[in-house]
């Protein structure tokens, strides 16, 4: 037997047993596995093999017919190849199996070229479908990484524990600052992950009133309490399947605490008002920006639910950990925010950037965010500057100098410090007008009224 094709496996639907016997064994001659159905439900039971990687069928069988065959497979298997073969030459035929999703077809008779020729067409395709597939899987996938962007060892190393915990149900406790993209971590973690076709329920503890905690995250039946009328499905059915990120759970109050524990460990809950337990399949994913060890030695967050929690623990660094990575998100969200405001451009100098870089960044990527947008939405002639900062630095004179009691010429000292600051920035018109503290358009005024110029 040819070894051409060894591992690639073909299902031939064909209800007439000698061109059954005589296309089969042609096709293992040339390599292939062949797997062999008289009809349409003897099909059906072999779609199952998880090897599968063609169908050739023809159209006309004794239950059906390899259209309706087609549309199932399509529906159950879309990445497997389809070949639909006809012994009337139809036409409509041919349309009918293009439009339903067939690589190609087949009139019979046909030579033995010709159906080798189409298989392997048929199993091209179905390699790029498949190649198609995995690009807008990674797609998808770094859509939900996209603003964990860094190259910094600390992002590095977050990237790689995401991956690996991603594949496990195992409940993470996520740490770190404000504004340093928890959510999206969470998020993260169950797009690459077997339940992420399942709802993904984000819950912020602190913007729930206390005395709704309890129904929110359980649910409610009707009249369980003063305007419940209608019966209540809690967060914890909502992500059944899926996965469920409570986030600021350190802002959780203590009279719920232990019905979360035990919600966690039993993977049962009861909706508030009933006594029937409902089972729950939730992998849970939480966040805080607190210290919970120091929460629980003063009192305020149970022990052992931490641990609970605390399974396996990231930490994400605050921005100004992480410095060498601001160009690279500066990139990101200012061309975000081009698309969102149809601005013509959104290129920062790099003198901007030294600038961004140098500041504290309490606030993390968020607050970066939002100096990117002002920035851009700020910006002079489309190029962005520190001075539409709100604590934009402004050059002050120092207190040592002090006015003349002859007076001066005021065009004549504005004059000279025009050309100072040029001097200083090798004629570079915006650098200038920072190191003089002037908003760029007054900046070129004051050059067209004393007739200088600069680079620009």
């Amino acid at each position: 037997m040819s070894a051409d094709h060894p591992s690639v496996h073909l299902l031939l639907v064909e209800d007439d047993p000698a061109q059954r016997l005589l296309v089969g064994d042609l096709l293992v001659q040339h390599g292939y596995v062949v797997h062999r159905a008289a009809g349409l439900e003897d099909a059906r039971l072999l779609l199952s093999e998880p090897n599968l990687q063609l169908v050739i069928s023809d159209f006309q069988l004794g239950d059906g017919d390899g259209l309706t065959l087609l549309r199932e497979v399509r529906a159950r298997r879309a990445e497997l190849s389809f070949v639909l073969v006809t012994a009337y030459g139809s036409v409509e035929h041919a349309v009918q199996a293009v439009q339903a999703g067939a690589d190609d077809y087949l009139t019979k008779p046909f030579e033995r070229q010709a159906l080798l020729l189409v298989v392997q067409k048929a199993l091209r395709s179905g390699a790029l479908r498949e190649e198609n597939r995995r690009l807008n899987q990674a797609l998808d996938e770094r859509e939900q990484l996209v603003d964990l962007i860094g190259r910094a060892p600390a992002m590095q190393r977050l990237y790689r524990q995401i991956e690996r915990l991603a594949s496990t149900d195992a409940t993470v406790l996520i740490e770190g600052e404000s504004g340093t993209g928890k959510e999206l971590v969470a998020r993260a973690l169950h797009k690459l992950s077997r339940r992420s076709a399942r709802a993904f329920v984000a819950v912020n503890c602190a913007a729930i009133p206390e005395g709704l905690l309890e129904a929110e995250f359980f649910g409610a039946e009707r009249g369980a309490y003063t305007g419940a009328q209608l019966a209540r499905v809690g967060h914890f059915e909502q992500a059944d399947g899926g996965t469920l990120f409570l986030d600021e759970i350190g802002e959780l109050p203590l009279s719920l605490q232990p019905k979360l524990l035990r919600a966690l460990q039993e993977g049962r809950i009861t909706r508030v008002g009933s006594s029937r337990e409902h089972t729950v399949d939730v992998r849970l994913l939480a966040a805080t920006n607190r210290d919970l060890k120091r929460e629980i030695a003063e009192g305020r967050f149970r022990e052992d639910l931490y641990w609970r929690l605390n399974v396996v623990g990231l930490h994400l660094p605050p921005l100004r950990e992480r410095r060498e990575d601001i160009p690279l998100l500066v990139q990101h969200l200012a061309a975000r925010v081009v698309r969102q405001h149809g601005l013509p451009r959104g290129v920062f100098p790099r003198a901007v950037l030294r600038g961004l870089m140098d500041r504290p960044w309490t606030g993390n990527v968020r607050e970066l965010a939002n100096t990117v947008e002002r920035l851009l939405l700020l910006a002079d002639d489309g190029e962005p500057s520190l001075m539409d900062l709100p604590d934009a630095p402004v050059a002050v004179l120092d207190g040592g100098i002090r006015l003349p009691a002859e007076g001066l010429h005021w065009d004549a000292l504005e004059r000279s410090l025009l050309q100072q600051a040029l001097q200083l920035t090798q004629g570079q018109r915006k650098r200038a007008a920072v190191l003089l503290g002037l908003p760029y358009k007054a900046f070129l005024y004051r050059l067209e009224k004393h007739a200088l110029g600069g680079e620009g």
